[in-house]
């Protein structure tokens, strides 16, 4: 278990919680999105301000939830907290939430008559994530992502306001579960070193004797041996190729927004477009290394989303 999630539990977990009013809490959510590295700029600017504190309290449910799946040190322990953030969650929709993020989540949830069934997906991801370390085909990891990733899609529509219907969701879980699987091929080595896990499905997976090779190379910085980075370039390719369509498919999602939300998707999307466009700068060697995008790259990808949103064809909704 990390420091900081040691720390943040020993402030608000199981045991104890500090007492926050609304305000309080919607602060306390915001602080902690500023305060984690992503991939995709979250509440920048281009969020409408009217719904920040609705995003930042989102936000800190899935980071929390994640924490606790990702930073505690054995599945033992995660499964213990997870079943009291999901007692958590059931008592923030049963009118008593205690923790801050639920004080937070309660009038956003109240506001945009949000599911609790789209929270209860995400803590099962987590869940899964600490039975779950190997994958044996690419359907498999798909049913993962529709729990890990579709959800966090859904809300982000239903809290801007769109229609909710199975076309718009569908169009958005592509996105969302394309970003799932970019964020992890993009984590190779870190999924391996630090969590014992591989998503890259077996059946995909023709290297002899893959796993020792994939963590001793790992381990060191360097190839086991004279094939095996080769090898697992031409593997890491197969699974950007595979996911590059579900971004193509999703992009129709974009003209059939609202101005307001066109933007926050658009950046979304953009940055997992970037991730795979990384990669394969990278030459696929993210079994040796994790490529993540600069903070230049993060101001030029909110621009573009910005002015796509400005300019997109008269296909597209408004709200201006």
């Amino acid at each position: 278990m990390t420091a900081s999630t040691i720390k943040q539990l020993e402030l608000n977990g199981p045991l104890r919680c500090e007492s926050m009013t609304v305000d309080q809490a919607r602060q306390w959510c915001r602080k902690l999105s500023r305060k984690h590295y992503e991939n995709f700029t979250v509440l920048s600017g281009l969020v409408p301000r009217n719904l920040r504190n609705d995003f930042g309290a989102v936000y800190a449910f899935c980071r929390w939830a994640d924490d606790l799946g990702d930073e505690v040190d054995s599945p033992e322990k995660s499964l213990e907290l997870l079943k009291w953030w999901r007692q958590e969650l059931d008592d923030c929709f049963e009118g008593n939430p205690r923790h801050p993020v639920f004080v937070a989540l309660t009038p956003t949830i109240d506001r945009h008559n949000l599911p609790k069934e789209l929270f209860e997906n995400l803590i099962t991801a987590f869940e899964q994530d600490q039975s779950v370390t190997r994958y044996e085909n690419w359907d498999q990891l798909i049913n993962y992502c529709k729990l890990s990733a579709d959800p966090v899609g859904r809300l982000v529509l239903m809290i801007s306001g769109e229609p909710r219907t199975e076309e718009l969701f569908s169009l958005s879980d592509k996105i969302c579960t394309a970003l799932q699987l970019a964020n992890h091929w993009q984590d190779v080595k870190r999924d391996i070193l630090g969590r014992d896990r591989i998503y890259i499905p077996r059946n995909m997976i023709k290297i002899d004797d893959f796993e020792r090779r994939l963590t001793q190379s790992a381990q060191q910085g360097y190839a086991v041996d004279r094939t095996f980075l080769g090898e697992s370039r031409l593997l890491i390719k197969a699974c950007v190729e595979k996911t590059w369509p579900l971004f193509e498919q999703g992009q129709k999602l974009l003209a059939k927004l609202s101005s307001d939300t066109r933007p926050v998707v658009g950046l979304l999307a953009s940055g997992g477009h970037r991730v795979l466009r990384l990669i394969e700068l990278w030459n696929y060697e993210t079994v040796l290394h994790r490529p993540k995008i600069g903070k230049t790259t993060k101001l030029a990808l909110i621009m573009k989303a910005w002015l796509s949103s400005k300019f997109a064809s008269n296909n597209g909704r408004s709200n201006d």
